[in-house]
């Protein structure tokens, strides 16, 4: 079972810097999807910016999500957060 994300911080080009529930760190590139149908109210960047945590993924304002497992499988982990 994949982990679940636990924080998100919105970037420019629309990318999004992730905490998953393991302490990995990631960048997922929602730029890559905005193409599509579902995805392309994203490319609003005032409704970008309103992400959140939802269900251990990410969601928007406009009701706009990801599934856990893709977030976390698409990501490019970066590493660990340091846990004090």
């Amino acid at each position: 079972m994949n982990p679940k994300v636990k924080e998100v911080k919105p970037l420019e080009g629309y990318k999004l810097l992730l905490v998953f529930t393991n302490n990995e760190i990631g960048i997922f590139d929602v730029s890559n999807y905005l193409d599509d149908k579902f995805w392309s109210g994203l490319s609003d960047i005032e409704i970008f910016k309103t992400v959140k945590v939802s269900g251990g993924s990410v969601e928007w304002s406009n009701g706009v999500d990801f599934c856990p497992d893709e977030v976390y499988e698409k990501s490019d982990i970066l590493g660990k957060e340091v846990v004090a």
